[in-house]
């Protein structure tokens, strides 16, 4: 048995959410041209109706149409094989997306915002009318691109999508209740008081999705994965364990977590036996699929080093 051991879970990367990855393609694909196509529609009647409410809302749409097309190329480009240039495979992609997405999101709500104040201090006539129509047909296209999404695979990724067409599906609704307002009361100003409703409503759920995925984007941990509790489980759990160190663990993609770690081993403990039961209990236990272990018998020779050592 040679000092140091090195074991990779060769599992295919290429094929990792194969059937998952080709209905999400066909999903996002059509909820984007659900999306692009509306967006006209709400845009024009925004302007006709002079309604910021649809304006916003035909903001969103835009960004999403954009969104969903980064959605849909990353899902494509994430099924990619491993290659030379990129041993791990094109995981990343996805989180690009989200991460893209999150980020555009922001900046929209920071726009409704600013017009909305203008809107506040200076009323513009409405149309009431025109504006239910377009908004109820907004909604019934969100809702349609809604569950498009909502019933594909579920990824940091297709969340950022479907974080779009939420907004979207607020914004829609936003505009419903604003046009009703204004039909029986004539106040205007419900149109863009809603509109900003619904923005920070929005905000929130753009800003985690951003986090999370500069989490990974970081090389973070994932959550409940941290190295000294994957070490302190391990000493308790794999028998014939003398010490347990040098634990990484991150992620490739919103469902992808791996981990590197040296096990040092009892003098009578059999390698192989405790290599398989690592393995195990990383899989079983954090949901870690692919682990490079370092097996050592003797001493660890970046020991001084090393942390979590027990």
């Amino acid at each position: 048995m040679s000092a140091h051991q090195h074991s990779h879970d060769h599992h295919d990367h290429s094929h990792h959410g194969h059937a998952h990855g080709m209905g999400n393609e066909r999903r996002v694909m059509l909820a984007m041209w659900l999306t692009g196509g509306f967006m006209i529609v709400e845009a024009v009647g925004g302007v006709i109706s002079g309604s910021l409410a649809l304006i916003a809302d035909a903001g969103h749409m835009l960004t999403d149409t954009g969104a969903l097309m980064l959605a849909w190329m990353a899902t494509r480009f994430a099924r990619r094989p491993a290659d030379v240039a990129r041993s791990y495979g094109y995981a990343r992609a996805e989180i690009l997306a989200a991460f893209a997405n999150g980020i555009v999101m922001i900046g929209v709500v920071l726009w409704i915002c600013f017009e909305a104040v203008g809107r506040i201090m200076t009323p513009a006539p409405i149309l009431g009318g025109p504006m239910l129509a377009i908004a109820a047909a907004g909604l019934a296209v969100n809702i349609v691109a809604f569950k498009l999404l909502h019933g594909g695979e579920s990824n940091l990724n297709m969340r950022g999508a479907a974080l779009h067409v939420v907004g979207d599906m607020l914004g829609s609704v936003a505009a419903i209740v604003a046009a009703i307002v204004i039909l029986f009361t004539g106040y205007t100003i419900a149109d863009p008081i809603l509109s900003v409703l619904v923005a920070l409503l929005i905000l929130r759920s753009a800003i985690a999705i951003t986090k999370e995925s500069a989490h990974i984007l970081m090389e973070g941990t994932p959550a409940g994965t941290d190295g000294k509790k994957i070490a302190d489980d391990l000493m308790e759990n794999v028998e014939g364990l003398a010490d347990v160190h040098h634990v990484h663990a991150w992620s490739l993609g919103s469902n992808r977590a791996v981990a590197t770690l040296h096990a040092q081993l009892k003098p009578e403990t059999n390698a192989g036996t405790a290599l398989d039961a690592i393995k195990a209990r990383l899989a079983g236990k954090f949901g870690i699929g692919h682990a490079t272990v370092q097996i050592e018998p003797e001493e660890c020779p970046d020991h001084k080093d090393a942390p979590h050592k027990h």
